[in-house]
């Protein structure tokens, strides 16, 4: 469903191989260009020289798509470019296109000889967990929400099938938005996260699919609504697992579907077993094992980004009064134990990018191991932890607190403060004293070479300002009116820190500041295409990614602002913004992952969820767009995994 002058590009990136990213340090160019110029015609350019060695990268901007091509609307659309500085001078563009490995709901090649669903859900027993919801239209149950992703080499990697070199992905699947009789889906069903087998053409660094593993949750309870994900810097993928299910509604119905369609009751499910940090290994042979680690903290993991330290975590939190959290490991590459803490914000935070940063402290909320954490997960109930009321008991031994924009009266039992600061996180936190008034922290993200740490504040409302939802005095919070498009903000990292009690932080890599990097802009009336906030500057950041080869920021949107959402490019030298891609309109831009060098080449991993997703802000153009949408994808039940591909245009020597 392409209009036709997006059909014979697409022609034309096929003829010349579609490579991803091309090699950034002058290795491999010339074997690129060997192959596309063999392929693209008989009249072929002479093969261009070496480049030499690679000085800098930017990104030039695509316009956001309008209805006079409404196909342009309804895809992952890439029209940008990327030009690339070489140390003899050269300078190489390559223009910027997409490719899928598949739709959610394609069948594709297991790892035993056979085929599985890509993206499909199964119960604790890896049986498909079948959607029964109209007679004669049974099927396996299929996400359309495929959200984290890591890209990754093994050493001793050997994979049957590879004929290049094998390459990795995880990529997890964060929900269902519906099944065949209703919309009304999210996290009632397990998620499911999958290892695909990759093969990378050595001279073109084209990456396809070769075999599908699904893994293995059984052994940790299954997986509730996993979202963003990194890649540890010792090559694991670290999973989430968002908006944790609160122990003290005995009548949550959610956790009752969620534990329906995993253990085949409604009761088995435990809250604590969930909202965690799931942690994937990647086996040689293209299989994966999980497990997930209890002590850092129970909260809204969006995405946590290890600091080269490999001890350090930076974590955001998806949630209406949540915090900004670290995680400190005892031990370099093993996340079992170690202390957990939350911000404190200092006097004057703001979300102008022109003011001064904000001082950051931080609380100790404990050490704990995952092992010890776990067993209490599993004995427990949450009035063992502590005690909560919704209404004032007008007791003071109770301290109020706010969670999820309503206020809660607790008080902890004796000696249960380790259970309550890792197992009932958000309320602890708040009685310590933390910052719990941001409202949707999403990715974080590193800089090592400044030392700088990025975090995505998705809508900045509620309880960030004066007066609203959620809002209290004691978080060092307080905005003047809310900023729903969103904004980035820049964390200075480093050591020589104490924490509240004025013990040191045992790490060079805290965050000591927060000041606003990028911020969106709400538009007092809609657009003509029904855009709420400027469509030329970034709506409700979720997903981010940094690469220190290209010194540029990632930034995908989760936006109920944007009638598409986009995929941005941000030079941290040159301040430049650049819009790279779009996505089907209604739908998320998930998947962001940057990797700088895979065997010589970069990629831009990239997905979406739940296209067509129709909203308010979707009047104007969901008539034209919803048939062609569902013709894409499935009639909406299918969403793309895949990555930016760019190919040469031209040379100036």
């Amino acid at each position: 469903m392409h209009t036709p002058h997006l059909t014979q590009r697409r022609k034309i990136l096929k003829a010349l191989s579609a490579a991803p990213l091309l090699p950034l340090g002058g290795m491999g160019v010339s074997a690129l260009l060997a192959e596309s110029t063999a392929q693209a015609a008989s009249n072929a350019a002479p093969i261009a020289p070496p480049l030499g060695t690679f000085v800098s990268a930017t990104f030039k901007g695509m316009a956001a798509p309008s209805l006079s091509h409404p196909a342009e609307m309804s895809i992952s659309n890439v029209a940008s470019k990327l030009v690339v500085k070489y140390g003899t001078g050269h300078v190489q563009n390559y223009n910027l296109g997409y490719e899928t490995f598949f739709l959610t709901g394609d069948l594709v090649p297991d790892d035993k000889g056979g085929q599985v669903v890509a993206g499909g859900n199964y119960n604790i027993k890896n049986q498909p967990i079948v959607d029964r919801s109209v007679s004669g239209k049974e099927r396996q149950l299929f996400s359309d929400a495929p959200d984290g992703t890591s890209l990754l080499t093994i050493p001793s990697a050997k994979v049957s099938g590879v004929k290049g070199r094998p390459v990795f992905a995880v990529v997890q699947f964060e929900y269902v938005t519906r099944d065949l009789a209703s919309a009304d889906n999210y996290g009632k069903v397990p998620s499911p996260i999958a290892v695909l087998t990759l093969d990378q053409d050595p001279s073109t660094g084209k990456l396809s699919l070769v075999k599908y593993h699904n893994v293995d949750t059984s052994k940790v309870q299954g997986l509730w609504i996993t979202c963003g994900s990194s890649l540890s810097p010792w090559g694991t993928h670290l999973s989430s697992e968002e908006y944790e299910p609160d122990a003290f509604n005995s009548d949550d119905k959610q956790l009752k579907a969620f534990s329906k369609n995993l253990f085949g009751d409604e009761n088995t499910a435990k809250a604590y077993h969930y909202g965690h940090l799931p942690e994937v290994v990647v086996n040689p042979d293209g299989t994966g094992t999980i497990k997930k680690h209890y002590c850092l903290g129970r909260i809204s993991h969006e995405l946590i980004q290890m600091m080269p330290d490999e001890r350090t975590a930076l974590m955001g939190d998806d949630a209406t009064n949540g915090g900004l959290f670290m995680f400190v490991a005892d031990k370099a590459r093993d996340l079992s134990s170690g202390n957990l803490y939350v911000a404190k914000v200092g006097a004057g935070f703001n979300v102008d990018p022109t003011a001064a940063p904000t001082p950051i402290t931080w609380i100790h909320l404990g050490h704990a191991t995952s092992d010890e954490i776990k067993k209490m997960a599993n004995t427990l109930k949450p009035t063992d932890i502590m005690e909560v009321r919704k209404d004032d008991p007008l007791d003071t031994t109770f301290t109020k607190v706010w969670l999820n924009g309503k206020a809660n009266w607790i008080k902890v039992k004796s000696g249960m403060e380790k259970a309550a600061a890792f197992l009932e996180t958000h309320r602890y936190a708040g009685l310590m004293g933390g910052s719990m008034g941001y409202s949707k922290m999403e990715g974080t993200a590193v800089n090592v070479r400044d030392k700088i740490a990025y975090s995505a504040l998705s809508y900045i409302k509620d309880s960030m300002v004066k007066g609203g939802k959620g809002w209290y005095a004691g978080s060092g919070i307080a905005l003047d009116k809310a900023l729903n498009a969103g904004g980035v903000m820049a964390l200075n990292l480093k050591g020589g820190q104490k924490d509240h009690s004025g013990k040191p932080i045992n790490s060079e890599w805290v965050a000591a500041d927060t000041k606003a990097l990028l911020v969106g802009e709400d538009l007092a009336t809609p657009d003509t295409l029904g855009n709420t906030a400027h469509a030329d500057k970034i709506g409700n950041p979720d997903n981010l990614k940094f690469s220190e080869k290209l010194r540029t920021l990632f930034i995908g949107e989760d936006s109920g602002m944007h009638v598409n959402n986009f995929l941005w490019a941000y030079n941290v030298d040159t301040q430049e913004l650049s819009r790279i891609m779009s996505v089907p309109s209604g739908a998320e831009s998930t998947g962001l992952f940057v990797a700088d060098n895979i065997h010589g080449y970069t990629y831009i991993m990239s997905n979406f969820q739940h296209a067509g997703d129709w909203e308010k802000i979707h009047s104007v153009v969901q008539p034209t767009l919803d048939p062609i949408i569902r013709a894409n994808y499935k009639d909406r039940y299918g969403a793309a995994v895949g990555y930016l591909t760019a190919q040469a245009s031209s040379i100036k020597l």
